[in-house]
């Protein structure tokens, strides 16, 4: 069911949002619901991926020296373990 929404916003960025609109063949409504959707699906994602009690007890009690390459030594450890 659609409903109608009021938004007040700087006459600049709509006329920028309607020409980015226009120019991708889509309706602002479009973009402005489909923006709305990503930014309360991610909220509610990030709600339901709570730490399990032992591992949150644990966050933040590991330093990572700061010239630590988190990539290559996660690449060296698998390369190591499979190779």
């Amino acid at each position: 069911m659609n409903t109608k929404l009021t938004l007040t916003i700087e006459r600049d960025i709509i006329e920028r949002a309607k020409n980015y609109a226009k120019n991708r063949n889509r309706s602002l409504s479009d973009i402005i619901e489909n923006y709305l959707k990503l930014l309360t699906e991610k909220e509610q994602k990030n709600e339901g991926s709570k730490l399990n009690p032992i591992v949150e007890s644990l966050k933040g009690s590991f330093k990572m020296p700061k010239n630590m390459d988190y990539k290559k030594e996660l690449r060296d450890r698998l390369e190591k373990k499979y190779l």
